[in-house]
């Protein structure tokens, strides 16, 4: 035995044990007092006839003797008469009386003041007796004898033992039911935790399929559908984990073989063509700046992981860092049969933020609409001012977002879409940066329809720009 059960066993039936216990001693106790006061009862209400039977005490012994010849009961009790002197000198049993036995209840009679008292122990024979005696009186207030009562309590013993075992066979039943009850109650806790903790070191050991039977609706039951939804959600991270790194891995691989390629290409012996030359450097370079991107988003990440990102805080002009943002991206849509549609207006407020990060989401996000928009199509990108924010709006006419897939684009390594390029940390990256300047990035989206993803900045309060101007201050989130 160890765990629940023992513990059960030494805190919980241990207890039931000792209250059984202690009723059974009670009942003891009180049983043997509620027989022996009964007996008490009898004893004194037989000596209080003697008042009315003694009432001539002129001739003592022989009113006794006559006494203890018609008495009723002489097979229920010994009745004894005792002299003047403190002898006896009759019994009801025939026999001659035994002087040499101590009377406790006739040495405290006469000193009681109503002449009578009661003793209870064990005669030199070894039995257990109780008696009663009451001390006769002259009209002299002068003793004359008295009458000592003296009846055996074996069969009263034996009534008392055999109820107090009746009662102990009692609590043994109760205690066999309870053992009963409490191990099917232990056998439901102790066997759904251990395969709990079975399933758990599965999991831990990288089998997310493990899923625990679920044995009852309470709070094991939901333990166990705790844990079973947390290895489904530790089997998707994984597995979203797996395709982040072939992503990744692929990402990667593409630029580097066109570097190699282009690199080859160069360094053939008679490659005097400046116009390949020059394609070729034009090509490693971009495709170093993609890697390079690639590079940077990962280690974003992972700082955000570590709560290691570091802004550097200024006062920045969001129309132009969007403005510039929506350029780069500019000559790419071009190329793909793709168009931005931006009016910019004509003054907003500025934001507290850092400018290479807040640009860094703007091309992020356009780049995202750009990738899922069809040659032809045409991305909207709108900013205004709405109360005390800054709005910025990036609305595409691609393919949208399924529903089922709408509420988790925004964790990391989720791809709602496999088949387009890209890592699955960008709007995980562009979330938190936004976020860390106390932002919002909300994304809505229709399947075959389009997606919009509004951004939300605060403005600089009113009374900072002196003190926002003249120095930049780093924030570690």
């Amino acid at each position: 035995m160890r765990g629940i059960t023992k513990r059960w066993l030494i805190n919980t039936f241990g207890v039931i044990l000792i209250i059984l216990f202690v009723l059974v001693v009670a009942f003891a106790i009180v049983i043997q007092h509620s027989y022996y006061s009964s007996i008490s009862q009898v004893l004194n209400g037989r000596s209080s006839e003697l008042i009315n039977i003694f009432n001539d005490t002129d001739d003592f012994i022989r009113t006794a003797r006559v006494y203890v010849e018609n008495f009723p009961d002489k097979e229920l009790m010994e009745i004894m008469v005792i002299n003047a002197d403190g002898q006896a000198v009759i019994t009801s049993t025939g026999f001659a009386p035994d002087n040499q036995q101590n009377r406790p209840d006739y040495t405290a009679a006469l000193h009681a003041d109503d002449h009578y008292a009661d003793w209870h122990g064990t005669l030199s024979s070894g039995e257990n007796v109780m008696a009663h005696t009451r001390v006769l009186y002259d009209d002299n207030n002068q003793q004359v004898g008295a009458i000592r009562y003296v009846v055996s309590l074996e069969q009263a013993d034996r009534k008392i033992f055999i109820s107090i075992a009746f009662v102990c066979l009692i609590g043994v039943i109760i205690l066999f039911f309870i053992f009963l009850s409490s191990t099917y109650f232990l056998r439901s806790i102790v066997r759904p935790v251990q395969e709990i903790s079975d399933t758990a070191k599965r999991i831990a050991q990288g089998d997310f399929e493990a899923r625990i039977n679920k044995f009852y609706d309470d709070e094991i039951g939901d333990l166990c559908d705790t844990i079973n939804y947390m290895a489904g959600e530790l089997g998707t991270s994984d597995r979203m984990k797996n395709e982040f790194i072939s992503s990744v891995s692929h990402e990667l691989r593409t630029p580097l073989t066109a570097i190699k390629g282009w690199a080859e290409t160069m360094q053939l012996d008679g490659c005097q063509d400046l116009h390949t030359v020059q394609k070729g450097i034009s090509i490693i370079i971009k495709e170093a700046e993609r890697l390079n991107g690639i590079v940077e988003e990962v280690l974003d990440f992972s700082r955000i992981q570590q709560d290691r990102m570091v802004l550097i805080m200024d006062k920045i002009d969001i129309l132009a860092e969007l403005d510039e943002s929506i350029y780069m991206q500019r000559e790419r849509a071009n190329a793909e049969d793709k168009h931005i549609v931006y009016e910019e207006p004509e003054m907003l407020p500025p934001v507290v933020g850092d400018r290479n990060r807040l640009r860094q989401v703007f091309i992020n996000i356009i780049d995202n609409a750009l990738k899922y928009s069809p040659s032809g199509g045409v991305v909207n990108v709108s900013i205004e001012q709405v109360e005390d924010k800054i709005v910025i709006v990036i609305a595409d006419n691609g393919c949208g977002i399924p529903a089922e897939h709408l509420p988790k684009v925004k964790q990391k390594f989720y791809k709602a879409n496999q088949t387009v390029r890209g890592s699955g940390i960008g709007l995980a990256v562009a979330d938190e940066i936004v976020k860390l300047h106390k932002g919002t990035l909300t994304i809505d989206s229709i399947e075959n329809v389009g997606t919009t993803v509004t951004i939300t900045l605060p403005i600089m309060p009113p009374h900072t720009p002196e003190e926002t101007e003249a120095s930049s201050e780093r924030i570690k989130e």
